[in-house]
This record gives C-alpha cells, sequence and structure tokens, in this order.
C-alpha cells in the first residue's frame, strides 16, 4: 500500500547473502578482492574499460562526479527539476567547492541540445561570467523518462564540441536501460557520456551505489575526494559486495524491469490521467485534492507532485497482487 519511494523497498535476498560471504577477514577500506574486482566487472558490463568506485549514496555519486568534471569557478549545466538541483541540499556545489549549477527546461524533465545552447550560449567568455564546464543528465529523468542513445548522442555532440564534461545520473539507470532494451554502453559512454552515477540503493541494493567513470583518469582525483569526503569506508567490501550480486546473472535488469512492469499496470488504468509517458517505474498522475485523499483514505501512501499531481513509485519486490488494488482504485476514480 506504499508507493512514496523505491528507497524504502526491501533489501534483495541476494544481496543478504553476499554480505554473508564477504564476512570474513580481508584487506580494509577499498583494497579487499571484492572491491579490486569491480573495474573489471563494470568494464565487462559495459564493453569499455573503466574505473567504478563504490560510494554509500547517490548524492556522493553526483558530487563527486561533477567535481571531477567542474572546477570551483566554473558552471554545470542541468535541468530545473534535476535532483542535484533540488533535492541535495547544495552537496553538489559543496563538493565542487563552489560551482554553479545553470539550469534550463525542457519536457518531462529532459534537456535538449538547443535547451542547453540557450543556457550556455549567452555567456560571455569573459572572467565575469561562469563559464560552463560540464552537462548533468538525469536517465531516467526525475519525471520517469527514458533518454534514448540518439537523445544522449546529440548531447553528447554538443558536450565534445563545446568541450563540456557529460554526466549522468542514474539513479534509475536500471529502469531507463530495461525500458529502452539497448546495451548499457549505447546510452553511456558510446554517446559521450564521460562519469555515470549508477543507482542501486533504488533496485535492491542495501547501501551501495557505484559511480563509474568512462574517462578512466578521472578517477585518481576522486579517490582522495572520496577520501577526504569521509565516505571511504573501512570495510568497503561490504558495499562491493551488494553491487557484484546485483550485477550477477543482470539481476539489476530484472528488477529494473519487474519494478517498470508494475508501473506499467497503473499506467494502463491511469489512461489520460497521466501527465507523461510511463517509461521507468515512476507514474506522475493528474488528481484533484478530493481525489488524492480518497486515494489515500482507501489506505494508499503516495506523494503530493505540485499542485494537482500525485507520484507513485513501484518498486522491484512490489507484486502485481500488491498493485492491483491501487490500479482498480485509480480506475475508479
Amino acid at each position: 500500500m506504499r508507493f512514496f519511494s523505491d528507497n524504502a523497498a526491501a533489501v534483495c535476498p541476494e544481496v543478504f547473502a553476499a554480505l554473508g560471504k564477504v564476512n570474513q577477514l580481508d584487506t580494509a577500506y577499498d583494497g579487499d578482492k571484492w572491491s579490486k574486482s569491480l573495474d573489471g566487472a563494470f568494464s565487462d558490463l559495459f564493453g569499455t574499460e573503466v574505473r567504478a568506485l563504490w560510494v554509500p549514496t547517490g548524492t556522493a555519486a553526483n558530487s563527486l562526479a561533477l567535481a571531477a568534471l567542474c572546477p570551483p569557478y566554473g558552471g554545470v549545466v542541468c535541468h530545473r527539476d534535476a535532483h542535484i538541483n533540488v533535492d541535495e541540499c547544495g552537496a553538489p556545489e559543496f563538493y565542487t567547492h563552489g560551482a554553479k549549477l545553470l539550469v534550463g527546461d525542457g519536457e518531462g524533465s529532459k534537456l535538449t541540445p538547443d535547451a542547453i545552447r540557450a543556457v550556455i550560449d549567452p555567456i560571455r567568455p569573459d572572467v565575469h561570467q561562469v563559464q560552463p564546464h560540464a552537462i548533468s543528465i538525469t536517465n531516467a529523468t526525475e519525471y520517469g523518462l527514458a533518454y534514448t542513445p540518439d537523445e544522449v548522442a546529440a548531447i553528447g555532440a554538443l558536450a565534445k564540441e563545446r568541450k563540456l564534461g557529460l554526466h549522468m545520473d542514474g539513479a534509475r539507470f536500471a529502469n531507463a536501460v530495461a525500458h529502452l532494451g539497448c546495451h548499457p554502453g549505447d546510452v553511456t559512454w558510446r554517446a559521450g557520456v564521460d562519469a555515470l552515477s549508477f543507482g542501486f540503493v533504488k533496485n535492491g541494493g542495501m547501501s551501495a551505489e557505484m559511480l563509474v567513470f568512462f574517462r578512466t583518469e578521472l578517477a585518481d582525483a576522486t579517490l582522495y575526494r572520496r577520501k577526504r569526503a569521509g565516505l571511504l569506508f573501512s570495510k568497503g567490501r561490504y558495499l562491493a559486495a551488494q553491487v557484484l550480486a546485483l550485477l550477477e546473472d543482470d539481476l539489476w535488469l530484472r528488477n529494473g524491469r519487474a519494478a517498470n512492469a508494475g508501473a506499467a499496470l497503473l499506467a494502463r488504468a491511469a489512461g489520460d490521467r497521466l501527465v507523461h509517458p510511463v517509461q521507468a517505474n515512476e507514474v506522475f498522475l493528474k488528481v484533484s485534492a478530493a481525489e488524492a485523499a480518497s486515494l489515500r483514505a482507501l489506505g494508499f501512501d503516495f506523494y503530493d507532485w505540485g499542485v494537482g499531481e500525485a507520484r507513485l513509485v513501484i518498486s522491484w519486490d512490489q507484486s502485481e497482487d500488491a498493485i492491483r488494488p491501487l490500479a482498480d482504485a485509480i480506475a475508479a476514480l
């Protein structure tokens, strides 16, 4: 009955099992054999050489990535609704030591090359104005839309042309890839992405996210930033184990598909109440205050999302039987 957030979902049984297997003496910090295997595991997954660092939160992953791509005196272009702009309490600015977020607009929280140009073209190339150094996009977006490989590639081409770094906030990367049905490399490094915040906590993990660098040299300074930020866990093998368990046999992708399927069930019931097409595990509905109250009176919990809108989030472990009563209630509004 709870559809607030996939952050509140249960932890995958496979993740708990993996934690038990690493519960033994090994090297501290990230010197253990599981942490050392992450570069290879993620290089295999993406089909190119990467550097992969565990961190405990998506905010840390995003902020460390942006610190690697943007100097303190620079700017990062992002959507006005981006998590880094709205929901991270100034962490990107803190970790970059003052870089400015330069916000743009776009339907469904998506940026386009034209929207990015509208932000950066008016900036004069002189010391009196903050110069753009990076672009950050979210896949799936804050409104649950998936950037296609072609859409990312168009932004990647602009980033290359303007000599800007490109970061992808992939808090729901599994849901985006599950919807797109593409190779994960097609929507990241092949499209010009330099750094990816790869989300696992929303997808069955307990306390581990990944920062994946496709420009491998960016990882060197990030190791020091991670330590300086107090994010170098002494028993890092427990974070690495969670991620490796979710990579095994593409469990991360199966979980993403399961959550997406539940959201699709709600989408079919919602009909023309949908604010945006459902392409991941989030459903945004047009509902009046009275209608939202009637759903809550039936025991369903969810967030209001602006005036006349509600957000419903499906987790990897919510079965059709658990979702069907909400779908029926929405259809009956």
